[in-house]
C-alpha cells in the first residue's frame, strides 16, 4: 500500500476544502440554523411532539442527514471532476499508485469533510435546543457508515459526469428531494397507509430512520434493517467503482 500517494491525494483535497471554507463550512452551517429557527421555532411550536420527543429535537439527525448527504455526493463528485476537467487525472493514473489508492485518497478526504460537518452541524443543534443522544456510538457509526457510501456515490458521479451541470443533476434532483420525502421532517407513520408504503421504497428513509433510532431510541423502521440498506448501497457503490477503474469508462477517455 503507497501510504504516500493516498496523503498526497488526501491532503491536496483537504487544502482545496480549506480554501473554500465559507462555501465549504459555513453556509451549510448557517443553513442548517435557518431550519432550526423556520422549522423548529415556528411549526415546532404547533407541533408539541413526536412519540415523546420534542419537535425541535425530532429534527435533528434528518437535518444533519440533509447535510451529509448533500455535501457528502458534492465533495467526492467535485473531488474526483476537477482533476478530470483540467486534464491532471492523466498524472494521477501514472503515478505508482492503485485504484485502491486513489479511491482512499479522495473519498477518505471526503468523508472526513462530510462527519466534520455533520458534527458542527450537532454542536449548533445544541444552541437551539436541548437533546440526549441514547446511543453515540451507534450515533457515529451510521453517521461515518452513511459518509462513506454517499462519497462512494459521489465518486461514481464524479466520473460519469462530462460536464458541471451534471455534476449537480444528483445532489438537486435525486439526493435532495429523496432526503426531504424520506421522513426528516416528520415520521412517516403520520402518512396515510398508502404513502406508508410508497415512503418505503424511498431508499432515504432507512438512513434516517436508523440515524434517528441513535438519538432517540425510536424509527420507523428496524435498525437492523436499517444498517443492511447502509451496507448494501455501499456494497454496490463500491463494485460500480471497481467496474470503472477494470473498463477505464469515462476515466481513459
Amino acid at each position: 500500500m503507497n501510504w504516500l500517494g493516498v496523503q498526497a491525494i488526501y491532503r491536496f483535497e483537504m487544502g482545496r476544502w480549506f480554501r473554500t471554507i465559507f462555501q465549504s463550512l459555513i453556509s451549510p452551517v448557517i443553513t442548517t440554523s435557518l431550519y432550526f429557527i423556520v422549522f423548529g421555532s415556528a411549526i415546532g411550536s404547533r407541533i408539541p411532539s413526536i412519540d415523546g420527543v420534542s419537535y425541535g429535537a425530532f429534527i435533528i439527525p434528518g437535518l444533519m442527514m440533509l447535510s451529509i448527504l448533500t455535501e457528502s455526493v458534492s465533495n467526492a463528485s467535485f473531488g474526483i471532476y476537477m482533476p478530470k476537467w483540467t486534464g491532471t487525472i492523466y498524472e494521477v493514473l501514472s503515478a505508482p499508485i492503485s485504484s485502491l489508492e486513489i479511491v482512499l485518497g479522495y473519498v477518505g478526504a471526503a468523508v472526513t469533510k462530510s462527519v466534520l460537518l455533520g458534527l458542527i452541524i450537532l454542536a449548533t443543534a445544541r444552541a437551539f435546543v436541548p437533546f440526549t443522544i441514547l446511543h453515540p456510538a451507534a450515533m457515529i457509526a451510521f453517521l461515518v457508515l452513511t459518509a462513506i457510501t454517499f462519497c462512494l456515490l459521489g465518486f461514481v458521479l464524479g466520473l460519469w459526469a462530462d460536464s458541471f451541470e451534471r455534476l449537480q443533476i444528483v445532489p438537486l434532483l435525486i439526493i435532495t428531494p429523496l432526503t426531504f420525502l424520506g421522513g426528516s421532517f416528520y415520521s412517516i407513520d403520520m402518512l396515510p397507509p398508502f404513502w406508508r408504503t410508497v415512503t418505503l421504497f424511498n431508499p432515504v428513509v432507512y438512513l434516517v430512520s436508523g440515524f434517528r433510532w441513535s438519538f432517540f431510541g425510536q424509527s420507523d423502521v428496524n435498525v437492523g434493517v436499517s444498517l443492511v440498506m447502509i451496507c448494501v448501497f455501499l456494497a454496490l457503490f463500491l463494485a460500480i467503482i471497481w467496474q470503472i477503474f477494470r473498463t477505464g469508462y469515462r476515466l481513459k477517455t
